[in-house]
């Protein structure tokens, strides 16, 4: 089996694949203090609870957006599973030419979810992902990687609206009844959730006129699935997007 691993900011998300098909995936929150045993120790859980055992996974491959748990997933898996895991990064072998000023710069999750939307969709192909931050990753219709926009995730401007307006309470996302909020919590809910739906679609129709056409779009992410069936421009959530791409960049870097 190959075990993949996407570390983001707040959430971790994994599973195990035997060969094209994943077998199992599991999230949970990403704890930036977390060592190399305490890893093991959850991933160990984890396949047990499903009838695995580290003897099961033969490889594995991790990208990860927060410096200081790359090694100590490496090194997890070199203890415990007895191999050395792929970390994603510059020098990994994508099977697509990248077209930004320094590939260097480009965050391991954008690089992945790169490859899976090249890999399905050839060309012409926008990735949407709702996470700590909202990125979006273009490929051009020649199959080349040409860079994108990065705005701040919902969960980080629903904090900072709580944190500085002294008056305003904390409030769990959840879809808007209405735009029009009767309450407070109902009009922060609706301003958060339309305003960024409405800032998707105007960030994609100036990708559509940057790029000359129209092209496939698909959302992935954790909170994909709140904001998407309020965009006009989205239409498609796959929330194993970044998983396939590890998958694919393991395939071709062994």
């Amino acid at each position: 089996m190959l075990l993949v691993v996407d570390v983001g900011n707040t959430q971790t998300h994994f599973g195990v694949f035997r060969g094209q098909e994943l077998l199992e995936h599991w999230r949970f929150a990403t704890v930036r203090v977390s060592t190399a045993d305490e890893l093991g120790a959850a991933l160990r859980n984890l396949l047990e609870l499903r009838g695995y055992g580290f003897e099961d996974v033969q490889s594995s491959i991790v990208s990860s957006t927060v410096p200081q748990l790359e090694p100590e997933w490496t090194e997890m898996a070199g203890r415990y599973l007895g191999h050395e895991m792929l970390a994603v990064g510059p020098g990994t072998k994508t099977g697509m030419a990248i077209r930004y000023d320094n590939p260097r710069e480009i965050g391991a999750d954008r690089l992945v979810n790169a490859v899976a939307v090249r890999e399905r969709f050839g060309g012409g192909a926008v990735c949407v992902d709702f996470g700590t931050a909202t990125t979006f990753d273009v490929v051009s219709h020649e199959g080349e990687y040409v860079g994108g926009a990065l705005m701040t995730g919902i969960e980080i401007s629903l904090e900072a609206l709580s944190e500085r307006g002294a008056r305003l309470p904390k409030v769990d996302l959840a879809p808007p009844r209405s735009v029009i909020g009767k309450n407070t919590i109902d009009a922060i809910r609706s301003g958060v959730v339309f305003g960024y739906a409405g800032a998707i679609d105007a960030i994609m129709r100036r990708l559509y006129a940057e790029l000359g056409e129209r092209t496939d779009v698909v959302a992935t992410g954790g909170l994909a699935r709140l904001v998407v069936p309020y965009s006009e421009e989205i239409e498609e959530v796959d929330d194993l997007l970044t998983l396939t791409g590890l998958r694919l960049l393991d395939e071709r870097n062994r």
